[in-house]
């Protein structure tokens, strides 16, 4: 990761330097694109525009990125990427460093992203007391799996999914037809997949030594994470099915960090310990489907919400209620759309509450720092 640039203001100056650009950076998650945000980006930045002049806003969403691999490499070519940019534009501010305000944005596990690469960079300082650069002020994250993914994601979307695949003798043979290429075919001729069902891709190639491969990994990774993939339909595109066992492991591997408790953990504390020592504000808006009885006499969450022990971040995941959701999946990819969002303006309204209060914190800052 590079270091801070040498400019007119210089790092150990960077609070008592009010900024005069905010930068709202996109992070999509597992399988996204630069289409994840749609137009909320946009959107978002038009309403702070409007309601906060003294600034200039600019939404920029970070480029494709392949999520594979293990989560650290993404997150030093994030912060790479983000360190070039501030450059960039603080150079187009006249004012050097610390001109240029960041709100990281991340959706799904893009918002796992974002906290690393901010504590990459408060660790990265050379100084504790130095002030953080690139001038991250926030988090806001949607929909993140902080804590895990609750278990009736797997339990709903695996019982969905199988409603469609009636070649599919189990979910488990679910999984291994579609993304070996060679099991679930339709039902019959004529008949129409829901957008949610997972299917053979066309030109579907003959089985091969692979089979054994598939068979082996599926085990390996056990009964929980097979019903969380064969749920994820929208996550994985259909050209990518037939791609081979090396891409499905690769993948699970970037995937297989909401497993991993005690690390999660260590990342809700140190992000809980920057937010008291650089007052970074921090939000996770979560998707939050009403009980619908007689079907569910239960709300339905994507994500888990912090236990007990951890009630001091429970204040910062917030609720984003979608009553047109028919599923947990399809509220979460749905996020960033009015037709398959109940919430979608109120979220984008209390994203810009949000980035207002981080802008607020950081100005009382310059202003004590001036009297």
């Amino acid at each position: 990761m590079a270091d801070s640039p040498t400019s007119s203001v210089g790092p150990s100056s960077l609070a008592h330097h009010k900024a005069v650009k905010v930068m709202l950076v996109f992070v999509h998650g597992f399988k996204g694109n630069d289409s994840t945000f749609a137009q909320f980006p946009q959107r978002l930045q038009n309403m702070l525009s409007e309601s906060s002049p003294e600034y200039t806003f600019e939404s920029i969403v970070f480029p494709a990125y392949e999520t594979k691999g293990n989560l650290p490499e993404a997150v030093v070519k994030f912060s790479d990427w983000l360190t070039s940019l501030t450059v960039e534009k603080e150079a187009e501010t006249g004012l050097g460093s610390g001109s240029v305000q960041i709100v990281l944005c991340g959706h799904s596990m893009g918002g796992l992203l974002v906290v690393d690469t901010l504590l990459e960079f408060e660790q990265s300082r050379i100084n504790a007391t130095d002030p953080l650069w690139p001038r991250i002020i926030g988090i806001i994250a949607y929909d993140t799996p902080y804590y895990g993914l609750h278990p009736h994601v797997f339990k709903n979307s695996a019982n969905k999914a199988a409603e469609h695949l009636n070649a599919a003798k189990t979910v488990g043979s679910a999984l291994l037809g579609s993304f070996a290429g060679f099991g679930a075919k339709k039902a019959a001729d004529g008949e129409n997949n829901s957008a949610g069902a997972i299917t053979a891709p066309p030109g579907t190639p003959p089985p091969s030594a692979t089979t054994s491969k598939w068979g082996t990994a599926a085990f390996a990774l056990g009964g929980a994470l097979i019903a969380g993939a064969t749920a994820g339909g929208a996550y994985w595109k259909k050209d990518d099915l037939n791609i081979g066992y090396s891409w499905f492991t690769d993948h699970m591997k970037y995937v297989g960090n909401l497993w991993e408790e005690e690390a999660m953990k260590a990342r809700m504390d140190n992000l809980r310990r920057v937010m008291e020592s650089d007052k970074i504000l921090f939000r996770n808006y979560y998707t939050f489907i009403p009980a619908t009885p007689p079907a569910f006499f239960q709300p339905r969450t994507f994500v888990l919400l912090p236990k007990p022990e951890e009630a001091p971040l429970e204040r910062y995941f917030v609720k984003s209620q979608n009553h047109l959701a028919t599923d947990e999946l399809a509220a979460h990819t749905g996020m960033f759309s009015g037709g398959t969002n109940g919430g979608f303006y109120e979220l984008g309204l209390n994203s810009a509450k949000t980035i207002r209060a981080m802008l607020d914190i950081k100005s009382g800052e310059f202003s004590k720092a001036s009297s």
